[in-house]
Formats: structure tokens, sequence, C-alpha cells
């Protein structure tokens, strides 16, 4: 099965970043302003994109400030039991790179000695498709927007995600 992987450094607390990715005002900051939801295990985040399309994730693990986890409930038929999860890891940065090298241009690059390393997974897609590329695309997109979130108190949710600036 196909799953889309990402990985992003964030010059922000696991606290902060936590809850970009669990409160109605965090997910509305960088996803769709028209989130709602609650950091409650088995509970429903319904996630708008326009007046005629919407995601809705039923919440399957919280441990904060380290692990959120959704499985895809309604949506597209491709989305139908994916499987979403944000790992954070936090520390100084010169722990994060010795133990994720991979990351090392993104954590150069930021300010301050600290940050949370987000390991983003979309998993359990059915095959790879348009619509596959086009998510993991978006992903990114989105992941930047979280980042900016968190750093600056002003993202690029839907449906500016796409522009270089909102």
């Amino acid at each position: 099965m196909p799953n889309i992987h990402q990985t992003v450094f964030i010059g922000s607390s696991p606290e902060k970043v936590y809850d970009a990715i669990t409160s109605r005002e965090g997910l509305a900051g960088w996803w769709t302003p028209a989130a709602e939801a609650k950091a409650e295990i088995n509970s429903i985040a319904h996630f708008p994109f326009g007046s005629d399309y919407f995601k809705e994730m039923k919440i399957t693990e919280l441990v904060a400030p380290h692990l959120v986890k959704w499985t895809c409930i309604k949506g597209d038929a491709e989305w139908l039991g994916t499987t979403l999860s944000f790992q954070l890891k936090s520390n100084d940065k010169a722990i994060l790179l010795a133990a994720h090298p991979e990351v090392r241009d993104q954590v150069r690059q930021q300010q301050g000695d600290k940050g949370t390393l987000l390991i983003f997974h979309h998993d359990n897609w059915k095959d790879y498709t348009l619509q596959f590329a086009e998510c993991s695309y978006t992903w990114g997109r989105f992941l930047h927007s979280l980042k900016l979130w968190c750093e600056t108190g002003k993202g690029h949710p839907w449906p500016v995600q796409h522009r270089t600036k909102a």
C-alpha cells in the first residue's frame, strides 16, 4: 500500500504544535478555516473545504504533546480508511540532528536552539493514483502552513495553500 510520509522541523514547542493539530483554532489557522475539532479520543473532527465537500476524521489516539492519530471516515473515496499520524519529537538541535540527520538543512536554517520535529504519515492508500500524488504534494504545502502558523501565527490554510503569499 502506498503511504505519504513527510518530516518538517518547526521552530516551536511541541505543546504549541500539538495544540495546532488538535484545537479548532489551530486547525483553522493552517488547514481549513471552518475546521471543527475537539481533542478527545473517538470524537469526530469535521474539515470543510468549500460548501459542498468535507472530510471527517475519527480521533483515535492522543498523547500530549507527542502524538495525534486520525482515521478518515468521510470524504473522497480514496481517503476513506486511510490513517493519519502526527508524531512530535522535541529537543535541542544537536540531539535532533544526531537522531535524524536527514533533516539537517531544515534544522540548520531554523533560528534558536530548540524546536519540534514533526513526522507525518498518511497511510493505507489503496493505490498510486493521481489523487495520491496530488495529496502528497498538497500535504507538503499544508505542513509548511502548519510550520508558519506555529512560528508566526499566520498559516496558509485552504483555499490559499498553493499561493506563495497568503
